[in-house]
């Protein structure tokens, strides 16, 4: 199941993404750095550390696509968590 919600207009965006110990940790356009524990990816945290860099913005920022493991995960969702 794919985490990328339906499209909404936000004014912030994903910059960058990268991992630290079991963490997802985005960077977003207003500064801030939001974090999530692997665990609640599942395909990420089953990846190899290749298959989590191997990543792309979506639609300028609105969320981040990791097509190996087939994961779409919105700034929207993560700043719901």
């Amino acid at each position: 199941m794919n985490t990328l919600s339906t499209y909404s207009p936000t004014a912030v965006l994903a910059l960058d993404v990268r991992f630290a110990e079991d963490m997802l940790v985005v960077s977003l356009s207003d500064g801030r750095e939001v974090s999530a524990p692997l665990e609640w990816f599942q395909r990420l945290r089953d990846a190899t550390p290749k298959q989590r860099q191997n990543w792309r913005l979506i639609a300028k920022g609105i969320g981040i696509h990791w097509e190996e493991v087939d994961e779409d995960i919105s700034v929207a969702i993560l700043l719901r968590m």
